[in-house]
């Protein structure tokens, strides 16, 4: 296992180097001449970089020129949860840091059904990841307010195209365990060549979404190994393992590497604000409804930020968002897949705690 840090920033001289310094690291440049090489941003919705959602277009340029010095054909794509490919590529930036390189810039529209190992069987994931030679992982450090981190492992799940996300929120997010196998089933089929993390500046809070906070943290992070960002990351926030789903479900897997392979690493990040995994509760008799309403944390519309666009109820699985005067939210049907917190354009959806699970929080505390 190799992962390799550095302190960097986003003046490009000093970011072009790093990055060319942690990609030839990581992998040998033959790995790259004359292969179609997949470069997969973060390209979640329309934000700037200084929101911290996308990963940073510098970060992606300095990428890409790597890949055409290496005498690789890359293409940038990606399938954005909110918003068009080109809205998304012209508000992030990238758009403008890609307009001078001879590179493909595309979103996912078609898909190939590939077997991702049981449960899932056949997955369809998008045709550009699945025939591509080569793939250049690029996540953002951020927080998922289901998942905890959206790192290395998470970012690949953009690989499934379109309504085919809101799917598969469908069918495994009501369960963090099986969703955690879900991503790490799809990241093992992919399976990048390097993954380097764009974590100079971060989101910490309730993201991956607008409703995040960014937090500079100047550092770069790159891997050969499947899960060796979200190794290092974790590390450096001093969580364990079983704190982490994705890392969670590659130790029961048993994909995790010896602890004597992975390196030291002497960089800590103190008081990051990580959201609060609750259990995805769901429940079955009568006293369902009580126990969602008074016991499992949920999506709360903030009404002052809420502009009442309905990106929410297009979004949301289950279709338990309906539009009215206001949001009308059926907290019986909601599954807590947050994906409405993920997608809102305007950060104005929250996740609460349910009052009992907040009173028994403040016992515990005292």
């Amino acid at each position: 296992m190799k992962i390799f840090t550095l302190r960097s920033s986003y003046d490009y001289e000093r970011l072009r180097t790093d990055v060319y310094t942690l990609v030839s690291k990581v992998i040998p440049d033959s790995i790259l001449t004359g292969k179609r090489v997949l470069v997969k941003p973060n390209l979640l919705l329309p934000a700037t970089p200084e929101q911290a959602v996308c990963t940073h277009p510098l970060v992606v340029r300095a990428t890409v020129e790597y890949v055409l010095e290496a005498g690789g054909r890359p293409i940038v794509a990606d399938s954005p949860a909110l918003g068009t490919f080109a809205r998304v590529m012209k508000v992030s930036g990238l758009e403008e840091a890609l307009c001078d390189l001879p590179v493909l810039c595309l979103p996912f529209r078609n898909s190939i059904a590939v077997d991702c190992g049981p449960p899932f069987g056949d997955v369809e994931l998008a045709q550009e990841a699945v025939e591509s030679e080569v793939i250049i992982n690029l996540p953002k450090l951020k927080t998922h307010s289901q998942m905890l981190l959206t790192l290395g492992v998470k970012n690949l799940f953009g690989c499934c195209v379109g309504h085919r996300k809101v799917e598969w929120h469908l069918r495994a997010g009501v369960n963090r365990q099986l969703f955690a196998d879900l991503l790490l089933s799809i990241a093992k089929r992919l399976s990048p060549a390097v993954t380097l993390l764009d974590g100079i500046l971060s989101l910490e809070g309730e993201g991956p979404g607008k409703r995040g906070h960014p937090r500079p943290l100047g550092t770069l992070i790159a891997s050969d190994h499947l899960l060796g960002v979200d190794i290092a990351v974790s590390r450096m926030l001093g969580l364990r393992i079983e704190e982490v789903p994705v890392l969670a479900a590659a130790d029961r897997q048993g994909l995790l590497p010896d602890p004597k392979e992975i390196p030291a690493f002497d960089m800590s990040i103190k008081d990051f604000q990580l959201p609060t995994l609750e259990p995805l509760l769901a429940t079955v008799g009568p006293f369902d409804g009580v126990l969602r309403k008074y016991f499992v944390a949920r999506p709360v519309p903030d009404k002052v930020r809420c502009l009442l666009c309905g990106e929410c109820a297009k979004m949301c699985p289950v279709q338990a968002i309906k539009m009215g005067k206001g949001l009308d939210i059926a907290y019986d049907r909601c599954i807590r897949c947050y994906c409405c917190i993920e997608v809102c354009p305007y950060g104005a959806m929250a996740k609460e705690e349910g009052l009992f699970a907040r009173l028994i929080r403040h016992v515990f505390k005292r």
